[in-house]
């Protein structure tokens, strides 16, 4: 290998030339593959190619660009613009007059614009271009859904342990294009790699160069001892606003409503570790509170509240406490839906049922029109009434005897339960 080989980073010297040098990735790629048949028969359709860093999607777009009979051209969201689109798009369409087509690879596609990502909508159509993008990103939120509707979308998954391993011995010692390192390293050294990589290959092969650099050239074995001398941990992947921050929540928020106060716990942490904004989790565990718990326990939003305000108190790291202390009292709630479906119904019936008129004898009187029209007549005023309850229905006459809040048997709600049972009997007696 050249001087000017050794002198490009590792992860981009060790990038697949062929299909069958692709690490990982084999429910994609395997031999009879949908996408393998497809790209081995030079018929590459539309593609949006979806998965976490590392995982392999702009090597699959490189390993295309070898192997196709198209022209290959690239951008990257990150720098181009409508105008640098438009100019792909002018070129690639010259090129189709000559019966040569254009495959247009765009990395981070998820960074275009909705105008940006127009500009593409009728080359793709019309085939001046075959679309190859790339995202880390949920295209369902991030891909437009015309743009998404026009192209394949190919889920990338993380590498797992024993490609990453693989990987990391190739890159060591055994591919010319790689360290060509003899220095022996030990199997829990590989373990911790491919642990902290998480998935990642380029962040795999950027530890193997840094550790190379950071070693003595004539060093005979790494292990763990010497690891803890040059190595440092990985920070936590995470978005504030991307995918991963979407699945912690939910993830959280299903800890809560599952019961489990150590997952609840960890997710939590998970967040705040990665620098998540505490009050952001706070507004979600309000939510929950309501949720999930509602009148199971109606004293859990009141701690919800109090956590906020105790948080706003005391800040960063102190105020901490009060978000460990909720999680844990929401998840060891017990648990009812009830008020969100009841508020579901009640939306459901204004729907359908439009404006209907309120009974007059709900309505105030406050002028003589009102007391001509015979408002308020017949209202009973339930303070005057046997056991402070008139037993009158106060829905509109179309609805009248409609359930909207029922109840569920856990927690305070059962009390609520009991008490609406007891007014229906008073019902009953009354002929009501």
């Amino acid at each position: 290998m050249d001087d000017s080989q050794t002198q490009r980073p590792l992860a981009e010297r060790m990038r697949p030339r062929t299909l069958e040098e692709v690490c990982g990735q084999e429910k994609l790629l395997r031999e009879g593959s949908l996408l393998r048949r497809s790209l081995e028969s030079d018929r590459v359709p539309s593609m949006i190619f979806w998965g976490p860093p590392g995982c392999g999607k702009t090597t699959l777009a490189e390993v295309i660009h070898r192997i196709t009979k198209a022209r290959f051209a690239q951008l990257s969201a990150t720098s181009a613009g409508v105008k640098d689109v438009k100019a792909a798009l002018a070129e690639a369409e010259q090129y189709l007059q000559f019966k040569q087509k254009t495959i247009l690879f765009i990395d981070e596609i998820h960074r275009f614009n909705k105008g940006q990502q127009d500009a593409l909508l009728q080359a793709v159509e019309t085939g001046v271009v075959t679309l190859i993008g790339a995202t880390t990103e949920n295209p369902s939120f991030e891909v437009n859904s015309a743009l998404l509707s026009r192209c394949q979308l190919v889920l990338f998954s993380p590498l797992s342990e024993e490609d990453l391993a693989k990987l990391f011995r190739r890159a060591w010692s055994e591919d010319p294009r790689g360290l060509n390192r003899k220095t022996e390293v030990a199997d829990e050294v590989v373990r911790r790699i491919v642990s902290e990589a998480d998935g990642d290959a380029r962040y795999l092969l950027n530890q193997a160069e840094w550790i190379d650099a950071a070693l003595p050239p004539d060093a005979e074995r790494l292990d763990a001892s010497v690891l803890e001398q040059i190595h440092y941990e990985k920070p936590l992947r995470y978005d504030k606003s991307g995918d991963q921050h979407y699945n912690l929540i939910s993830a959280l928020h299903k800890s809560v409503r599952g019961s489990d106060p150590d997952a609840a716990l960890y997710w939590l942490h998970r967040m705040l570790a990665a620098g998540e904004e505490p009050r952001f989790l706070l507004r979600r565990m309000i939510r929950m509170a309501s949720e999930d718990v509602g009148l199971a326990d109606p004293q859990a939003l009141v701690l919800a509240t109090s956590a906020r305000e105790a948080f706003d108190f005391l800040g960063v790291p102190e105020g901490l406490l009060a978000l460990d202390e909720l999680a844990v009292y929401l998840s060891l709630a017990p648990k009812s839906n009830r008020i969100e479906t009841a508020a579901m119904a009640a939306d459901a019936l204004v729907r359908e049922h439009g404006d209907l008129p309120v009974p007059k004898a709900f309505r105030n009187a406050v002028n003589k029109t009102g007391e001509a029209l015979g408002y308020g007549e017949g209202y009973a005023y339930d303070h005057n009434s046997p056991d402070a309850y008139s037993a009158q229905d106060h829905l509109p006459a179309k609805l009248r005897g409609t359930k909207i809040y029922e109840p569920t048997s856990y927690g305070r709600e059962a009390d609520l339960k009991k008490r609406m049972e007891e007014l229906a009997a008073i019902k009953r007696a009354r002929g009501v």
